[in-house]
């Protein structure tokens, strides 16, 4: 778990609704901020806080994507894989597994991303 997130808070990021639309949004193919709020039906400040929340819990990662016109945008995709909860001797305890994204997939995505 990320030293940044205890569980406390882990747990109440995903009780949210709308932080759980984006990781199910997510798990499927990167998506903007933008794509989001469209797609979960809420708003921009909505998604842009529960993004901030996800990825201090390693929750998701941010890309950045370059546009046929030269501008440059962020794109956001969910890196969660699994999620155990265990209580064990009066203690809980989370092991979370996160996705495996190799070095030459990013830097591919980052070079098609350019033309």
């Amino acid at each position: 778990m990320s030293e940044d997130c205890d569980l406390t808070e882990l747990l109440a990021v995903l009780d949210d609704e709308y932080a759980r639309a984006i990781l199910t949004e997510t798990s499927v193919e990167p998506m903007s901020a933008s794509t989001l709020s469209d797609r979960c039906d809420a708003s921009l400040p909505t998604i842009y806080r529960r993004l901030d929340r996800l990825t201090e819990c390693q929750l998701v990662t941010e890309e950045t994507e370059l546009a046929q016109d030269g501008n440059h945008y962020s794109v956001y995709s969910a890196n969660l894989d699994s999620l155990e909860l265990s209580l064990e001797e009066g203690e809980f305890s989370l092991d979370l597994s996160y996705r495996d994204q190799d070095v030459a997939d990013k830097f591919t995505q980052m070079w098609e991303g350019m033309r």
